[in-house]
This record gives C-alpha cells, structure tokens and sequence, in this order.
C-alpha cells in the first residue's frame, strides 16, 4: 500500500463507514479484510462499523467490496450501500441513478440530495413466527428472514424496546446452535402504530448494538407487513434517533419492490497514515 491513503468518513442513519475509492487498486484484495479490522478500532484510529472500497467494474457504475469492524465480509449493508451510492455520485463516478455490483447481485440507487434511496434485492428464506428458546426463561417471539444478510426478529411488548438488553440478549441469539455456523443478526422491534416501528440491532461482525440497520430495519417491516401488524411504507425510528423510510408491495412483501430510503452523511475526510495502519 502507498501511504497516505485518502479516505472519507460517512454515516447513514447512525450507521457509520470508511470509504476508500480504491479504482486504482491502492488496496490490494488480500489486505482488505485485515486493513478493516485495523482502522474500524475506535478510540485507536478512524473507527466505524465498517469499511467500503469503491472497486471497477466492467459492466455496472462500479463494485464493492464491504467489511465488518472485525473484518469479516458479510453478502451485504443497507445502509452502507446508501452511502457507497452518494460518494460515488459526489465524487463523479456515477450519476445521480446508478447501479452497482455487490456480493448479492447488483443493487440500484438513487440520490436527491443527502437522501439516498436502494433497491434491495428480494428478501428470502422467510420464517414468518416460532419460539426461540434461550435457557432459563420463558421463550422468544421471533421471526427469522434473509434480506441480503441473515436476521431474527424478536417482538417486543409495547414499551419494552428502550430498556431491553440488546446487546446481552442479542450476542445469545446470534451465537445460537439454532443458527449456526454463520450465525445472525438480531433486531429487536415494538410496534408504535401500523406505520411505524421502533427497531433496535445487534449485528453481526460488530458484536454489538449498532445504531441503525438497513438491512435489518427491512427484515423487521417485512416480517411486520407479513404478520398484518404494520401497513407500509413504515417508518422505522432506529437506536441512534433518525428515520428510515421501508417502501415494499403489501401484497407481496418477499416481492423484488423492496425500498430502503434515508439520509447518507458526509462526517469528514481524511488521510490514513501508515503509523496507524500498523499501529504504531
């Protein structure tokens, strides 16, 4: 790698991510899950919950390739996606509609603004209700559903959500046998009317609660819609205090008219030394 390597820090909806256009191949492929877990540390260097490289593609506006805080490399991020599209439109390597390539298939966006609006791909593999069973306690309501990444549902009781331990309950049901061996991720929801649902995240590959999810904030209205409980579009409030707009078919849910639509933020841009990549 040559040093220093231009970068720009953004956040969609709480959700916030390093992005490195990397069209002239500054990073190479086998560097970039370990560069991830490198600079995403907080407190030690840039820290984010994860990192994106803008890549060529010959036949879309471009590819990505996204890795967790921890370096892994899940199928895909809602809400990293929606700031991918906004850079690349900001920086001229795609216009205000464009398409590009991710480890689920191509994914189309389009900016107005700050506001950034994906298309993701139909959601799959749907388990609409069953009991979920932790140990020692009275079993969970939840759902499971595949929206680009694998996420368990957890239906909460109205006012539950604002004290409820996400990260404990969370980390036990992403680890759980009933999901192995690539595990899930786990959004807790309350229903606040039939248009909007409260949604908290544990994800994983950051191993902890995030402040927003795109993908999971589609699972939840989904399974939502799908449970007759919401009617969309849905409002989803995240952790973090912002608004995600859930537009999908209330006929068919698990349809290929699957929305997700909120602010993509620039926070700064910067330069990454070799000092902090190696870590002193």
């Amino acid at each position: 790698m040559k040093y220093p390597i231009e970068f720009t820090k953004m956040t969609g909806t709480g959700n916030d991510f390093i992005i490195i256009d990397n069209r002239s191949e500054i990073v190479l492929a086998d560097a970039m899950a370990d560069l991830a877990a490198s600079i995403c540390r907080r407190r030690q260097s840039v820290g984010a919950d994860g990192l994106i490289f803008i890549q060529n593609d010959p036949e879309l506006d471009f590819s990505w390739r996204f890795f967790n805080s921890d370096g892994s490399a899940p199928e895909m991020c809602g809400n990293g996606s929606r700031c991918a599209a906004r850079f690349a439109f900001l920086n001229g390597i795609a216009g205000s509609e464009m398409t590009f390539r991710t480890m689920v298939g191509p994914i189309k966006a389009s900016v107005n603004g700050t506001a950034v609006r994906v298309q993701l791909t139909p959601p799959s593999d749907m388990e609409k209700a069953f009991s979920l069973n932790l140990g020692g306690g009275s079993d969970l309501d939840v759902g499971f559903i595949d929206t680009g990444v694998p996420h368990t549902v957890v239906f909460l009781e109205s006012g539950e959500l604002g004290g409820y331990p996400v990260v404990d309950r969370g980390r036990e049901i992403r680890f759980h046998p009933r999901f192995a061996p690539a595990g899930t991720n786990v959004n807790f929801v309350e229903v606040l009317n039939r248009h909007t649902i409260g949604v908290r995240t544990y994800e994983r590959g950051v191993e902890g609660e995030t402040l927003a999810c795109g993908t999971g904030a589609v699972a939840s209205t989904v399974l939502c819609v799908t449970r007759k409980i919401a009617v969309p579009p849905v409002q989803v409030h995240t952790s973090g205090g912002d608004i995600l707009q859930i537009h999908i078919d209330p006929e068919d849910p698990l349809g290929n008219e699957v929305f997700l639509e909120g602010a993509a933020l620039i926070v700064y841009n910067g330069q990454l030394t070799e000092e902090i990549v190696q870590g002193g």
